[in-house]
């Protein structure tokens, strides 16, 4: 077992996708089609991330699908920015920087996770967001669960009070840096420069403004005997630091964009293969959000509950008891 790879996942499936107005300011990542309507974009967002479960599903991910039929939600499918789960039974729920993704968080997804798995702390900081602090979940960070490190690019997404914060509610060494992208514009989400998975982790390292905080990262990466993978601008671009390393079936698998895929050279191919099977996802719509497959899927670092555990935290009775017995009349 791999505490990097969680074998099961949250997605959030849109009924309503669009490119969000109010996060373009800083997501350079994003861009439009205006060879497609809104309703042609919604229903291609909604075909795709059924076909990212579908998929996930196959190789034997855990899944848990949730719809969005709002139209107020635009980026509502990149649920982890606003919750993160973590070993021994904790949940973070974020503040966020963009107004409307602030009722992205949802109680019926926190609900599940208590059901499901063993819950013991949700620890709630989009309070914050009234005091103008942000910190957008595993898409501010990347988190090292092996080694208890946050790494968190400088954004208007990522404030190091919030960062320090949580890091020392959830046990992490908080670590953040300057990165720009081949333009000079601030990475906005420290996830699609970088990729933290069991046997390799894949990082732009050119992007950290810092020569000093560049070598300082590739030594902590590297430190439980990773392979680091150095992306490029290009690659970067392309979403290849975009990706989640995640348990199925028969091991972990690497799942990844189609777009982000094409961007990888075959000696990186062949790093990632010696531990992860390689599973490419097309999801070249909801991509124009600015976000890819590390963005959609919320990985759930939580233990199971075992199936009459789960019965009885919902309250069903034991099969057998009178309560289940039909009463007179019904």
């Amino acid at each position: 077992m791999s505490v990097q790879a969680p074998s099961a996942a949250v997605l959030i499936r849109p009924h309503r996708f669009t490119p969000n107005s109010q996060t373009a300011g800083d997501n350079a990542f994003q861009s439009t089609d205006p060879t497609r309507t809104p309703d042609e974009i919604a229903r291609a967002a909604y075909d795709e991330s059924t076909q990212v479960a579908e998929t996930l599903r196959d190789a034997g991910v855990n899944i848990h699908v949730f719809e969005d039929t709002e139209s107020s939600r635009p980026d509502s499918v990149f649920p982890n920015n606003w919750f993160s789960t973590h070993s021994g039974g904790r949940v973070a729920v974020y503040p966020m920087y963009a107004p409307n993704r602030r009722t992205e968080r949802r109680p019926d997804v926190i609900e599940m996770l208590k059901h499901d798995f063993r819950v013991q702390d949700v620890v709630d900081y989009s309070g914050l967001e009234h005091d103008g602090i942000y910190l957008e979940g595993t898409g501010a960070m990347v988190i090292d669960h092996t080694n208890r490190v946050a790494y968190a690019a400088e954004s208007h997404r990522a404030n190091p009070l919030a960062l320090e914060r949580f890091c020392a509610s959830f046990g992490y060494e908080p670590m953040m840096f300057e990165a720009r992208d081949s333009h000079g514009v601030p990475i906005y989400h420290t996830n699609v420069m970088m990729c933290i998975a069991t046997d390799f982790a894949m990082i732009g390292l050119d992007l950290i403004a810092s020569g000093d905080r560049r070598m300082e990262m590739a030594e902590r990466l590297t430190a439980p005997g990773r392979t680091l993978i150095d992306l490029t601008a290009d690659q970067i671009a392309n979403f290849a630091g975009n990706a989640l390393e995640l348990k199925g079936t028969n091991g972990r698998i690497l799942a990844l964009s189609s777009r982000a895929l094409k961007s990888l050279t075959p000696a990186q191919r062949s790093v990632i293969e010696a531990s992860c099977e390689i599973v490419p996802l097309d999801i070249p719509t909801i991509e124009l959000a600015g976000g890819s497959v590390r963005c959609m899927v919320a990985g759930i670092h939580l233990d199971r509950r075992s199936r009459m555990a789960a019965d009885v935290a919902a309250g069903v009775p034991a099969a057998g008891s009178a309560e289940t017995a039909p009463t007179a009349g019904a």
